[in-house]
């Protein structure tokens, strides 16, 4: 396949293996995105293809905050910038199709939620001063795909109240919040009230800003006491200014991609090289929404997976996190 306008319809078509669809997306990459056919000369030669979806060649991160990601021919509809303070230097997402970003949206939401039948509740403090904020424009599309017009952001700084909650409530449709991690302490340490016993939350990181640290463990816990939800009802979304596509815990603290992404771990020091499950190392993402700036990407995120090949987020990777442990026995 090399017609350009073929390639979005056949990233999600499930007849086709996960591997048939990467290498199409890698050679699709190799011709027309000059700087991810120049990093990934220096492990692949000439016209070879990967034989397997780990001999993909994964691009540092850093390269969307240092180079201008998008394939030839291509320009963007909407760049999104990852949030950050003062003079840091953030990465710059060039979306070259939003349409690719509201199908993986949509389609991995609907996997996970009743769609139709969810009022879904929005909270992200601090993402509202970035305009070109990813979350924020997630956040934005699935509000506004709300046919009965329930779904909305809630007001900073202010409690979830018994009364808005009513006003919202039906008994054929659930209560979805959705927002910012510490965001929804922030909401509890404000006097929110419980949640309905039918209501979710899915919440989003944004932990690295916050007062204090707590680990996910802690933090899944504090929000089903605080909403009065069951831990089975607290849900995490792991996604990122340079993804168009997210992953789901559902009930849990392990992801599960979708069938258009595959998750692996890294060891740091050798990065072409997949850890068993159990060994902490760098998260390794191929999104092949990314068709257009970049699939392939190695993050910075320390992560494990465990042996269904869903993955734990730990937090970012620091070179003193380099250890040989086994995360999964030491939970044990």
């Amino acid at each position: 396949m090399t017609d350009p306008t073929d390639i979005p319809e056949s990233l999600f078509d499930t007849e086709s293996s996960l591997l048939q669809r990467a290498r199409i997306a890698y050679r699709y990459q190799v011709k027309h995105q000059p700087v991810y056919r120049t990093f990934a000369e220096h492990f692949v030669s000439g016209e070879q293809m990967p034989r397997s979806i780990r001999e993909i060649p994964l691009m540092p991160i850093r390269a969307f905050k240092e180079l201008r990601l998008i394939v030839n021919g291509k320009e963007p509809q909407r760049t999104f910038e990852s949030s950050g303070t003062g003079t840091m230097s953030r990465s710059r997402h060039h979306v070259a199709d939003l349409d690719l970003y509201r199908t993986a949206i949509e389609k991995e939401f609907s996997r996970h939620f009743d769609f139709p039948n969810t009022t879904i509740l929005c909270y992200a403090p601090g993402y509202s001063d970035n305009p070109d904020s990813s979350l924020l424009w997630m956040l934005n599309h699935l509000v506004n795909k709300d046919e009965r017009g329930k779904s909305r952001f809630l007001p900073l700084n202010q409690p979830l109240t018994k009364e808005m909650i009513e006003e919202i409530q039906h008994p054929d449709r659930s209560i979805l919040l959705f927002g910012a991690a510490f965001g929804l302490l922030d909401l509890l340490d404000a006097g929110s009230d419980p949640l309905p016993d039918t209501a979710r939350i899915i919440e989003t990181g944004g932990m690295k800003t916050y007062r204090r640290e707590m680990s996910k463990q802690d933090l899944r816990k504090r929000l089903s006491d605080g909403f009065g939800l069951p831990l089975s009802s607290i849900h995490s979304e792991y996604g990122m200014c340079e993804l168009l596509s997210q992953m789901y815990a559902i009930g849990s603290e392990w992801f599960t991609p979708p069938h258009w992404m595959y998750v692996s771990v890294r060891d740091p020091r050798d990065p072409a090289s997949e850890l068993p499950p159990g060994e902490e190392g760098k998260i390794g993402i191929i999104d092949l929404a990314n068709i257009y700036s970049c699939p392939f990407i190695l993050t910075e995120d320390r992560g494990v997976m465990d042996n269904n090949r869903d993955v734990a987020v730990l937090g970012r990777w620091e070179a003193a996190d380099l250890r040989g442990c086994n995360f999964l026995i030491e939970r044990e």
